[in-house]
C-alpha cells in the first residue's frame, strides 16, 4: 500500500476498530498481571508496612499541623471554646468536653505536668506515644480527685525524678497529651477555663534555652488537614518518613517480625529507600489495595449490633493490631481507653440502610437502658468525612449533659433530621443535612461494666415514615 492509499473497509469497520481497543485495554492488564507475579512481595508487605507506619505518619503530620496553627510543642494549648465545622484538624472531635493539648519533644528534656485538685467536673488526661498507644490515663477514674504532679521523660531519660513527682516514661520522644474537661454547654466554660488554668505543663530543658512559646508565631496559612495530607501523599514519601521518624520514636520489641518484612523491601529504620520504578509501582500498588480493604472495613463493619459498631477493647493498646490501630488513627485520632471512653457508631438504620438526612430517624432509649455510664454520655452527628456537620443549628450532639425531655414512662427518644421537629422533641433533636449522608458517634464517658463486657448496646437508629 502507498502513503496516499486508503485504508481497506475491513481495516476501518467498527469489528476491527474493538478489537484494536481491546487490544489495548490488555496491555495495561498484562502489565499489571506480570508485575503482580514479579513482585508479589512488594505488594504484599507494601500494604502490611503501609498499616503498620500509617498511626506513626498521621501523628507527626498532625503534630506539624498542631506547631503551625495551635501551639510550639512542649506547651500547652487550652481550647476555650468548642470546636465547630471548620474545624479539620482531627477528625470527631468531641462537643462533651474542653481540650487543653500538646505535643511532647521528649528527646532532650523532661515535662513536669501538674494537675491541681479537681472536684468540680469530671477529667482525664491521655498521654499518647507515637504509635497512638495510651501509655498513662490520669483523672477522675485512675486518681480520684487529688491531683497529682508528673515528671514526663523519653525511652532514654536516665535519672531520679524530683521529690513530689511521679515519673512517666514515654515509649517514645514524641508523645502527644490529649486532656478532657467535662464542660455542661456555654454557661459552664468559665468555671471549665479555671479548671483548665490550673493544668501546667513546663519543659526542663536548659535554663539558657529560650522557651519554645518565646520564639513561636502562628501561621495564617490554611493549612491542609492531615488525613488529606496522607491521601496526597507519594507511596515513596511516605516511607521515607516512616524511616526517619522510626529513628527517634522506635517500634516495640514485638513489632520485630513486621521490621523483618520490610527489610525485604529496603525499608530500615534510619536507612535511606532505594526503588526501583518497578519497587515504586508494586509498592503503590500494595498501599492501594491497603487503603481500599480499610475503607470496605471502615464502611461495612461487621458485629454489628443495632447497626452499631463498637471498637474492641484493645482501643489505645494495640499491641501487634496494626489493623485496628489503623483503622482508629483514620477515623478517631488521638482516642482513650475503653475505661475512660467507649466510642460506639453508626453507619445503617434498623433495617441495614445508610443513613440519610432525607430521612428523619429515633432512636429509643428504654426506661433504665439508657447509656450506663459513671460520668456522662453523648451521641454526635458528623458527615461521611468525619468532621461536624455544617448546619445553621449548630445541634451537633445532644447526651446526659443536655437538657433532655424523656417520656413518662423514663424512656428517651432522640430524633436525627434536617428539620427542627416540633414541640416537646425539638429539645431531642440532632440536627443533619437534608442533601447529604451522614454517620452517628456515641461516648460514653467512664462506662460502667454493662457497656464494657458488652451486657448492654446501643439501641437502633430507626427511619420514620
Amino acid at each position: 500500500m502507498t502513503a496516499n492509499a486508503s485504508p481497506s473497509p475491513a481495516a476501518s469497520s467498527p469489528l476491527h476498530r474493538l478489537r484494536r481497543a481491546f487490544a489495548w485495554l490488555l496491555v495495561p492488564l498484562l502489565v499489571t498481571a506480570g508485575l503482580a507475579w514479579w513482585k508479589a512481595d512488594h505488594i504484599r508487605i507494601g500494604a502490611q508496612g503501609y498499616v503498620f507506619g500509617y498511626p506513626l505518619v498521621i501523628m507527626d503530620i498532625t503534630r506539624e499541623n498542631a506547631a503551625l496553627s495551635i501551639a510550639p510543642v512542649n506547651v500547652l494549648q487550652r481550647v476555650r471554646q468548642f470546636p465547630d465545622a471548620q474545624f479539620k484538624t482531627v477528625v470527631r472531635p468531641n462537643l462533651d468536653t474542653l481540650y487543653s493539648t500538646a505535643f511532647l519533644d521528649l528527646s532532650q528534656s523532661p515535662v513536669l505536668f501538674e494537675m491541681p485538685p479537681n472536684a468540680l467536673r469530671y477529667e482525664v488526661m491521655a498521654f499518647l506515644d507515637a504509635w497512638t498507644n495510651v501509655f498513662a490515663a490520669l483523672g477522675t477514674r485512675t486518681q480520684g480527685t487529688a491531683g497529682g504532679r508528673y515528671w514526663i521523660v523519653g525511652p532514654q531519660w536516665q535519672g531520679t525524678p524530683p521529690k513530689g513527682t511521679i515519673l512517666l516514661r514515654s515509649p517514645t520522644t514524641m508523645a502527644w497529651l490529649i486532656g478532657r474537661t467535662q464542660t455542661q454547654g456555654d454557661a459552664d466554660l468559665m468555671l471549665v477555663h479555671r479548671l483548665q488554668d490550673g493544668l501546667q505543663l513546663t519543659p526542663r530543658a536548659n535554663e539558657h534555652q529560650r522557651s519554645p512559646a518565646q520564639t513561636w508565631q502562628k501561621s495564617t496559612a490554611i493549612l491542609t488537614p492531615p488525613m488529606l495530607q496522607m491521601q496526597r501523599m507519594a507511596t515513596v514519601d511516605f516511607f521515607k518518613r516512616l524511616t526517619e521518624l522510626m529513628r527517634v520514636n522506635p517500634p516495640f520489641a514485638a513489632d520485630a517480625p513486621m521490621l523483618r518484612e520490610l527489610a525485604q523491601i529496603g525499608i530500615q529504620v534510619g536507612q535511606p529507600i532505594i526503588w526501583s520504578w518497578f519497587d515504586q509501582t508494586a509498592v503503590s500498588l500494595g498501599r492501594w489495595i491497603a487503603d481500599i480493604k480499610i475503607a470496605q472495613a471502615l464502611n461495612h463493619p461487621r458485629d454489628l449490633v443495632n447497626g452499631w459498631s463498637t471498637p474492641p477493647r484493645n482501643l489505645g493498646q494495640y499491641g501487634e493490631d496494626y489493623n485496628i490501630r489503623t483503622a482508629v488513627a483514620m477515623i478517631g485520632l488521638g482516642a482513650n481507653l475503653p475505661e475512660d471512653a467507649m466510642y460506639p457508631s453508626a453507619l445503617l438504620d434498623s433495617s441495614g440502610a445508610s443513613l440519610h438526612g432525607r430521612h428523619s430517624y429515633r432512636m429509643h432509649f428504654s426506661a433504665g437502658q439508657w447509656p450506663p455510664v459513671k460520668a456522662f454520655w453523648s451521641v454526635t452527628a458528623y458527615g461521611l468525612d468525619d468532621f461536624l456537620i455544617d448546619h445553621p443549628s449548630h445541634r451537633h450532639a445532644l447526651g446526659s449533659l443536655h437538657p433532655l425531655v424523656a417520656n413518662s414512662d423514663g424512656s428517651l427518644d432522640l430524633w436525627i433530621q434536617a428539620q427542627a421537629p416540633e414541640g416537646p422533641r425539638q429539645a431531642n433533636w440532632i440536627a443533619v443535612n437534608e442533601g447529604a449522608p451522614f454517620l452517628l458517634s456515641a461516648r460514653l464517658y467512664w462506662p460502667q461494666a454493662e457497656a464494657l463486657n458488652g451486657a448492654w448496646h446501643m439501641p437502633a437508629v430507626e427511619r420514620q415514615p
